[in-house]
């Protein structure tokens, strides 16, 4: 989410995959949702005679490495900001690329 408005000023068809992708992980890190995939990875975990875990993928394998321990809401919702912003501005730049190629055509 985080670098694939840049992949996107490299490779504009890349966007049809990352704005939803990127509009997912902004819901999610805004709405505090667990991604629907980690019910379904601890049934999965459970008939495999595997315990599952609490809370969402995020948590359980991303935050405890790329997180600060003790990461609040607030702090969350300045990281999904930033994220948003990020890609704003990378998909502005690529609009405007667009703009400038058609006017001079």
């Amino acid at each position: 989410m985080v670098l694939g408005g840049l992949a996107v000023l490299r490779w504009p068809r890349l966007a049809l995959l990352h704005v939803p992708a990127a509009v997912w992980g902004i819901l999610i890190e805004y709405s505090g949702w667990i991604c629907p995939l980690t019910p379904l990875e601890n049934s999965l975990r459970g008939k495999g005679g595997e315990a599952g875990y609490s809370g969402g993928f995020i948590q359980h394998y991303i935050q405890p490495t790329l997180y600060p321990a003790g990461l609040t809401r607030p702090v969350q919702l300045v990281l999904g900001s930033i994220v948003l912003v990020l890609n704003l501005a990378a998909y502005a730049i690529l609009l405007s690329r667009s703009r400038s190629r058609s006017t001079l055509q």
